[in-house]
């Protein structure tokens, strides 16, 4: 993007004038070709041979949230990529993650940081929860033309309430559609798999160590019966990128933290493959 006049060196009118606080609606005014959502939609629908992302977890606790994928990318039965990344941060309380068309969503992923920054320079205050939220399901709304043709990302959202004291988790459909999620979800091809695992194992009272466990297990049972799903590859130490969201802020834990519990995770299932029991009563 060509922020100068050629001829005068000046920046021009638009980068002066008071705007919005939304980056993309900026973008969008001055150079709209950047934005995902308004390039040239391909002639047909795209197949399988570009990169996709799959599953992603969320649970909630007492003060926060946790957020886990697993990192591979499939582009038909291809494995495209064994350490992809799809949790990242968006800002200070908040975390995002993707499922869907790789290349897109992190990009889409990069704008949303960018927008909720330029918010927080430009108003001097950063969004609520809610407002965060709602951002990211225009964003995805944007992209409605490229999921129409096979290009869909559905990102997965979570961040800390300062007025509830605790997680809140919003997921999306390929059309904007936003709803606020209660205690866990997940998204992605292996999400029916984990599901059933976040609806065995979670509780109400999960310690912040417990929930990463939960995360685990729960995507270990989604690579268990979805091929597009990774599990802990422990010969090549690729494990699953588990964040933390608490009125500390966001917090990615360390490969080794997550290898603890992937290869607990791991030897649990040598005595039990369908991992751990949910009591009756």
């Amino acid at each position: 993007m060509a922020s100068h006049d050629s001829h005068t060196g000046r920046l021009p009118g638009l980068f002066a004038s008071p705007g919005s606080s939304s980056f993309t609606e900026f973008l969008g005014a001055y150079s709209p070709e950047l934005l995902p959502g308004r390039r040239t939609l391909p002639a047909g629908p795209v197949g399988d041979e570009i990169p996709h992302g799959t599953t992603i977890v969320a649970v909630g606790f007492p003060g926060g949230v946790v957020m886990a994928g697993d990192r591979r990318a499939t582009a038909g039965n291809v494995i495209a990529q064994r350490d992809i990344e799809k949790v990242f941060r968006a800002d200070e309380f908040s975390a995002i993650a993707i499922a869907g068309t790789a290349g897109i969503g992190i990009e889409m992923v990069r704008l949303f940081q960018v927008e909720l920054e330029h918010y927080e320079k430009r108003e001097g205050r950063t969004l609520s929860v809610e407002g965060k939220a709602n951002r990211l399901a225009t964003m995805v709304r944007q992209n409605l033309g490229m999921a129409m043709q096979g290009l869909a990302v559905v990102p997965l959202f979570a961040g800390y309430d300062e007025e509830r004291d605790g997680g809140r988790i919003f997921s999306y459909d390929p059309a904007g559609g936003r709803y606020e999620e209660r205690d866990f979800y997940s998204i992605g091809s292996g999400s029916v798999f984990a599901r059933g695992a976040l609806k065995k194992l979670y509780r109400a009272d999960l310690s912040v160590d417990d929930a990463a466990l939960v995360c685990v297990q729960a995507l270990y049972d989604a690579a268990d019966d979805d091929s597009a799903t990774g599990g802990p590859d422990l010969t090549r130490g690729i494990f699953p990128v588990v964040a933390v969201v608490t009125s500390d802020g966001y917090r990615r834990l360390g490969e080794d933290e997550v290898g603890a519990v992937a290869r607990s995770v791991v030897e649990g299932r040598y005595d039990s493959p369908g991992g751990p029991s949910a009591p009756l009563r």
